[in-house]
C-alpha cells in the first residue's frame, strides 16, 4: 500500500504561481511512475502532467505545457508540480496518483494508477 498526501493549494491571482507537492509513504520501494490529475466542477478528471519513477520522461498536458512542471525527489518521497502563469481555467482540485511503469500514453490514463491521494484545492482569481 502506498498513501499519498498532496498540499500547496490555494487562492492565487492570474499570472500567479503554485508548487503543489506530493508525500508518499508506506511501500514507497516499489518503482512508482507519478501523475498530477486535476478535476474541475462539472468536467472530468483529466492528466495534467506524469513523470517517471527516474524522472527521465515527463509528459505534460497541451493546456499546461511551457506553464508547468513536474518533477520528483525520490529520495523524500516526494513528487512536485511547479504550476507559473495560472489561469483562472487552471482552477480544480488536484490530485496526485501512482502507478506500475508505464508507456507515457498509458499515465495519461485513470485507470492506469492504483494510488490516488484526496486532492488540494487550487482557485485562480481573474
Amino acid at each position: 500500500q502506498v498513501q499519498l498526501v498532496e498540499s500547496g493549494g490555494g487562492l492565487v491571482q492570474a499570472g500567479g504561481s503554485l508548487r503543489l507537492s506530493c508525500a508518499a509513504s508506506g511501500r514507497t520501494s516499489s518503482r512508482y511512475a507519478m501523475g498530477w490529475f486535476r478535476q474541475a466542477p462539472g468536467k472530468e478528471r483529466e492528466s495534467v502532467a506524469t513523470i517517471s519513477w527516474s524522472g527521465g520522461s515527463t509528459y505534460y498536458a497541451d493546456s499546461v505545457r511551457g506553464r508547468f512542471t513536474v518533477s520528483r525527489a525520490n529520495g523524500e518521497n516526494t513528487v512536485y508540480l511547479q504550476m507559473n502563469s495560472l489561469k483562472p481555467e487552471d482552477t480544480a482540485v488536484y490530485y496526485c496518483a501512482a502507478a506500475p511503469p508505464r508507456s507515457p500514453v498509458a499515465l495519461t490514463r485513470l485507470n492506469s494508477y492504483d494510488y490516488w491521494g484526496q486532492g488540494t484545492q487550487v482557485t485562480v482569481s481573474s
